[in-house]
């Protein structure tokens, strides 16, 4: 038969998904901080070449 376990019998399938979304939550966390950086990047140099350049 089928000898992979049913993750709805609760056999610690809430720790291991617990696992995934500390990791996913970090990842997420990570993500947004690289894009909010690279917009403040951006915005800084385009207003910086803006005054340069008139």
């Amino acid at each position: 038969m089928n000898s992979t376990p049913d993750p709805s019998t609760g056999s610690g399938a809430t720790e291991d998904l617990s696992i995934y979304s500390a990791r996913r939550q970090r990842r997420i966390r990570i993500t947004a901080w690289v894009v909010i950086v690279a917009l403040i990047l951006v915005g800084g140099g385009s207003t910086v070449l803006t005054v340069l350049l008139g």
